[in-house]
């Protein structure tokens, strides 16, 4: 069992916090929760208080005694979910202005996992180069961009197909990115290849293997 801080700043898309604090809580990991005085009031506003319900702990953003604002901490890694473009350029600045921010920078530092999920649309050149930056300290930059192959029924199954790759630059195991996996690879394959009917793509044949 791993401690993990998950960030969340006023960008919306608090579900994806949400569904990431529950997949780390059902494998067995601690959440250590920090939420931006913004975020708590879209998090509210989109409904999302079930996400301290996921975590162990929960950090006020302006506390820098905090135990994950040392990198004599035992935190695994951190991911900020979502990151508003804000919150972005701090990280990319250092500037740890807050627990959140200096959290980010403690696992930059210590090198440790750091994952940032920006859902800002579309983007301007500050927020590449911020983007650029912070990948170049080491962190993984995991824009908030679905995929839909795995054909997703309901929300969450396609909010999860975006924690899943948090997790796995998390280093969490999870079955989430297997799932997707077996659709690519054809072993659940739902959508025809060249040379397939829709009847054979759904058995994984091709038209060569009769």
């Amino acid at each position: 069992m791993s401690r993990y801080v998950l960030g969340v700043t006023g960008a919306s898309g608090i579900i994806y916090a949400t569904r990431t604090a529950m997949h780390l809580h059902r494998c067995g990991h601690d959440v250590t929760l920090i939420v931006t005085h913004p975020g708590k009031q879209v998090l509210e506003y989109e409904g999302q208080n079930a996400l301290y319900d996921y975590c162990k702990d929960v950090c006020n953003v302006d506390d820098f005694f905090a135990e994950c604002a040392s990198g004599s901490s035992d935190i695994a890694g951190m991911a900020v979910v979502p990151c508003s473009m804000g919150t972005l350029g701090r990280i990319a600045a250092g500037t740890s202005d807050n627990l959140l921010v200096r959290a980010a920078d403690v696992c930059l530092k210590e090198r440790r996992p750091l994952v940032i999920v920006p859902r800002e649309m579309p983007y301007n050149l500050i927020h590449i180069e911020n983007m650029k930056r912070v990948t170049l300290a080491g962190a993984v930059v995991i824009p908030a961009s679905p995929q839909f192959y795995s054909k997703p029924t309901t929300m969450e199954e396609l909010v999860d197909t975006v924690v899943a790759k948090v997790l796995k630059h998390l280093g969490v195991e999870q079955s989430l990115v297997a799932s997707v996996a077996k659709v690519w690879s054809g072993e659940e394959r739902r959508f025809p290849l060249p040379g397939t009917s829709p009847g054979q793509a759904q058995a994984g044949m091709t038209t060569n293997d009769h």
